[in-house]
C-alpha cells in the first residue's frame, strides 16, 4: 500500500529551506518571509500525488515567487537613496540560526559581501548561481525552477561564476577568527582612540551606510582609516546626543556586529568584515525598515 502525501510535512521539512533559498536571492528578510508563505499557498494547490521530489518542487516555486519580487526589487533599487545593503539575518558564530528565522545559510554564502557580489548578477544568473553553488542543486532541477534549459542553465552559471570570482578578494575572517580584530575596533570606538581605531582598519577600509532616504548616513561610501575612524565616532558620538546609549554584540550575516539602541529603540547595526587581520568594510543598516526583523 502506498504511502499518503504529507503536503503539510513535506513543507515543514523544507521550510529552513526555502526561506534560505529566497533570501539569498532577496537580500530581505521580509521579502523571503512573504515569499515563503505565498509559496506555502501555492503548494496546498498542488496535485501532490503527481509530484516525485518534494524538495525539488518546493524550490522550484519559491524560485519563481523569489524572482518575480527580485526584478521589482531591482527596479526599485535603482532609485534607491545612496547606498543597498542587504537586511541583516541573524547568525550564531559558525553562521547558524540562532533563534527565531530559521534558515540553513553558513559561511561565507551568508555575508553582506557575497550578497552584494550578487547584486551584480542579473535576477536568473542569481538565482541559478544560489541554487547551484550554495544548495547544490542539479542542473536538471535548476532548468526547471527557472524556466530554462540545461545548457541554458549551465551557461548562466558558468558566467556567474565568473562574475563572482572576478570580483571576490581573500575570503571573509570567520566570526572566530574575526573575534579579536572586531574586538579591538570596539574598545577604540568606545574610549575615541582614533589611533586605535587606524590601527585597525585595513589601508582601503570602506564605510558603507543604508538609511534609505529615511534617517541619515553617508550618501556614498566613505573610503580610508583616517575618515572612517572619525565617522565612526562622530555616529556615536551623535546618538549620545539623542538620547541614552545602549551597545550590543551579535553576528549577523556571519560577521560580528554592533547595534546600538537609543533609548531602547534600534538605530543602526554595523557589522564588521575582516579579512587577512584587519577590517575591511563595515555595513552600517540604518533604514528602519530593515531593522524591525533584528531580534537579540
Amino acid at each position: 500500500m502506498s504511502q499518503r502525501p504529507d503536503p503539510e510535512g513535506e513543507f515543514t521539512a523544507h521550510r529552513a529551506l526555502l526561506f534560505s533559498i529566497a533570501y539569498e536571492i532577496l537580500g530581505s528578510v521580509a521579502d523571503a518571509e512573504d515569499v515563503v508563505q505565498d509559496s506555502y499557498l501555492r503548494w496546498r494547490s498542488v496535485s501532490h500525488t503527481s509530484v516525485e521530489n518534494a524538495r525539488a518542487y518546493l524550490a522550484k516555486i519559491v524560485t519563481r515567487q523569489a524572482l518575480g519580487v527580485l526584478r521589482s526589487a531591482t527596479r526599485r533599487r535603482e532609485q534607491y537613496v545612496g547606498p543597498w545593503l542587504p537586511e541583516p539575518l541573524a547568525t550564531d558564530a559558525v553562521g547558524e540560526a540562532p533563534d527565531g528565522i530559521d534558515h540553513v545559510l553558513t559561511g561565507e554564502a551568508v555575508t553582506t559581501a557575497m550578497l552584494l557580489l550578487l547584486e551584480a548578477l542579473t535576477p536568473t544568473q542569481r538565482a541559478v548561481f544560489v541554487l547551484r553553488e550554495v544548495f547544490a542543486f542539479e542542473y536538471p532541477e535548476i532548468a526547471a525552477a527557472v524556466g530554462k534549459s540545461e545548457a541554458a542553465v549551465r551557461q548562466l552559471n558558468q558566467r556567474a561564476r565568473a562574475s563572482v570570482r572576478a570580483k571576490r578578494h581573500a575570503a571573509v575572517a570567520t566570526p572566530a577568527q574575526a573575534g579579536p580584530v572586531a574586538e579591538r575596533l570596539l574598545l577604540a570606538a568606545a574610549t575615541g582612540d582614533v589611533q586605535g581605531l587606524m590601527d585597525v582598519l585595513a589601508p582601503d577600509v570602506v564605510f558603507l551606510g543604508d538609511g534609505g532616504g529615511l534617517v541619515s548616513t553617508a550618501l556614498r561610501p566613505v573610503t580610508g582609516p583616517d575618515k572612517v575612524a572619525r565617522l565612526l565616532l562622530g555616529l556615536l558620538a551623535k546618538g549620545a546626543r539623542m538620547g541614552e546609549l545602549d551597545i550590543r554584540l551579535g553576528t549577523y550575516n556571519g560577521m560580528h556586529s554592533v547595534a546600538v539602541l537609543v533609548d531602547g529603540v534600534l538605530d543602526q547595526l554595523t557589522s564588521i568584515e575582516v579579512r587577512d587581520g584587519a577590517v575591511t568594510h563595515l555595513y552600517c543598516v540604518r533604514n528602519p525598515e530593515k531593522l524591525t526583523a533584528v531580534k537579540f
